[in-house]
């Protein structure tokens, strides 16, 4: 089977297993997904989404945020990890989308990369579950599962894998497929554990099936 046509096959079992696919991200505005998305760096989405409610709770909009010292962020993100860094980012993206965006969330790709903390990952997610368009965001589990099905090579550049995945996945379908590798990745293809290759919907289609 061609790279493309494992993919479209991919898409459609996972489509069946996982149809309720989505950000596992808490975030009800685009400028909460950016700061929970630069916070989840290393750390669980579930301690992410426990962190900012105490965030939200003292700086509920993008000015107030922009407002805040790099260290009374930290305070609050600490849980998350680098703390120091994670607040520095946030600081300083703030603070440009409150001077320079009015505190909305720019939706240009490469607008979104000049941002502090934000690289393609990132951008891709806000592309995709924001602004809905297209959009293939290679985190760990998507590099991971892309190599083990044999989508990509034994490629585990981001980048690569993101332009890789751009010639075989069909543009509607990306935003998606990638939200349901993270699910599968997390249930089924796991990392810290020998995979589950025995109750996977990819089994006798994953070209590393039992490795």
């Amino acid at each position: 089977m061609d790279k493309k046509k494992l993919a479209l096959s991919a898409i459609e079992r996972l489509k069946n297993e996982y149809p309720d696919a989505d950000c596992t991200l808490d975030y009800d505005e685009a400028w909460k997904l950016l700061v929970s998305v630069r916070l989840a760096a290393q750390c669980t989405d579930a301690r992410v989404n426990v962190v900012v409610e105490d965030l939200y709770a003292k700086y509920p909009d993008v000015a107030s945020l922009a407002a805040a010292s790099p260290e009374e962020i930290e305070e609050i993100v600490r849980p998350c990890g680098l703390g120091r860094s994670k607040a520095r980012d946030i600081s300083a993206c703030m603070k440009i989308l409150h001077e320079k965006y009015h505190d909305r969330v720019p939706g240009d790709f490469d607008e979104l990369l000049k941002l502090p903390g934000v690289g393609r990952k990132s951008a891709n997610l806000i592309m995709g579950d924001v602004f809905g368009k297209p959009a293939i965001v290679t985190d760990t589990h998507c590099i991971r599962l892309s190599n083990r099905i044999g989508l990509v090579d034994g490629v585990k550049d981001p980048k690569k894998v993101e332009m890789a995945l751009w010639k075989i996945v069909p543009p509607e379908e990306g935003n998606n497929f990638c939200h349901r590798l993270v699910l599968h990745g997390r249930a089924v293809c796991t990392a810290r554990t020998k995979p589950f290759c025995d109750k996977c919907c990819l089994a006798d289609i994953c070209e590393k099936n039992g490795l």
